[in-house]
């Protein structure tokens, strides 16, 4: 087994005090260290291979330089996006992250919930499966002054007690209704892909109320629950094809992007035509979508403005000389309607 390398070894091979070392390879603000003596310490960290111990270095400075990110499924496009987003920006502000996945489980998600405090971080990033369930826990949070952001879709009729990133998703689908209903589409459908136990949240009974006030009867909507994986989403929207041969929908609309591209498997399977036949608008609006052999029209998050605010709002409660100082705050972005070929005129 390798020895390990430590400090003293660095101090010892660029001639140095550890103090010297330590404020050197720490780049704190007091080092009166010369330009030369500080390339000295550097170079010798770099011959030895010499990393820094997280807990130690957190013993020293009160800090790991480490992020946690709490997302609900790593498998889902959208959300490995989120995390490669998000490590980018606290990269660039001197952080590392740590994912942890609950893998759409409700109950992995209360028990990684529970050890957030556990986790050697400064603070966290939390994607829930629904912020209102968790809002005792995230007032607990909040009183104990632990430096947290909740990201999310949809905007609470109370304020959440943390930081918090939001999506608002009036503007994206109020955007996409009104141009599938301008294409002469009566019938519709909505995928609600949840996982189990997982409460449908605002988007479907959203999107029945603008389709009520475009004049379209609760009769003509199917909303359609299956479970978070894209396999599930072709599996329940092909049943349904089944059993409704007739009088089918010729627009459809998913809580995500894979659910979308599930259902749309199974609108191909069953013989029907991408977007002759039925339109398909997904949501999220990951990378995938401008490539798939029928480009996939989709609700945008906008992931960048997302991640880097959360990043910057858990940051600077992380490095405030008063966190408490500062009250929870919330931003809030737009969704936006991106049509591609998936979406076409309602068949005559």
């Amino acid at each position: 087994m390798n020895k390990r390398i430590r400090l003293k070894d660095v101090a010892e091979r660029a001639g140095v005090a550890v103090n010297t070392a330590s404020t050197i390879l720490n780049r704190r603000p007091n080092s009166w260290a010369s330009k030369e003596t500080e390339a000295r310490v550097f170079q010798a960290a770099r011959e030895l291979g010499y990393r820094p111990s997280k807990t130690a270095r957190a013993l020293r400075s009160g800090r790991y330089h480490t992020i946690g990110l709490l997302i609900q499924d790593l498998t889902n496009p959208f959300f490995s996006t989120l995390a490669d987003e998000l490590e980018a920006a606290v990269e660039e502000r001197g952080y590392d992250l740590l994912v942890e996945n609950c893998r759409s489980s409700l109950v992995r998600e209360k028990h990684l919930f529970a050890d957030l405090e556990d986790l050697e971080v400064d603070g966290s990033v939390l994607w829930l499966s629904d912020n209102e369930v968790f809002r005792p826990e995230l007032a607990t949070i909040a009183e104990a002054k632990q430096p947290v952001v909740v990201l999310g879709n949809g905007i609470p009729e109370k304020p959440i007690p943390v930081d918090a990133v939001l999506s608002d998703f009036t503007q994206g689908l109020t955007d996409a209704v009104e141009a599938l209903c301008q294409l002469g589409h009566k019938r519709f459908a909505f995928v609600s892909a949840l996982a189990e136990g997982q409460a449908d949240g605002q988007r479907p009974r959203l999107f029945q109320e603008m389709l009520a006030a475009r004049g379209i009867p609760a009769g003509n909507i199917d909303i359609l629950r299956t479970g978070h994986t894209v396999e599930s989403a072709c599996e329940t929207f092909a049943g349904f094809l089944k059993k409704r041969p007739d009088k089918r929908p010729t627009a459809l609309f998913a809580m995500n992007d894979l659910a979308a591209i599930g259902a749309m498997r199974a609108a191909i399977e069953a013989g029907l035509s991408i977007p002759a036949d039925l339109s398909i608008v997904g949501v999220d609006d990951v990378p995938l979508c401008s490539y798939l052999p029928i480009t996939l029209t989709s609700i945008r998050q906008r992931y960048k403005k997302i991640t880097r605010t959360a990043a910057d709002l858990l940051i600077s409660r992380i490095e405030a000389a008063d966190p408490t100082a500062l009250p929870p705050r919330q931003e809030v972005f737009a969704t936006v309607y991106t049509p591609r070929e998936s979406v076409g005129p309602a068949e005559a």
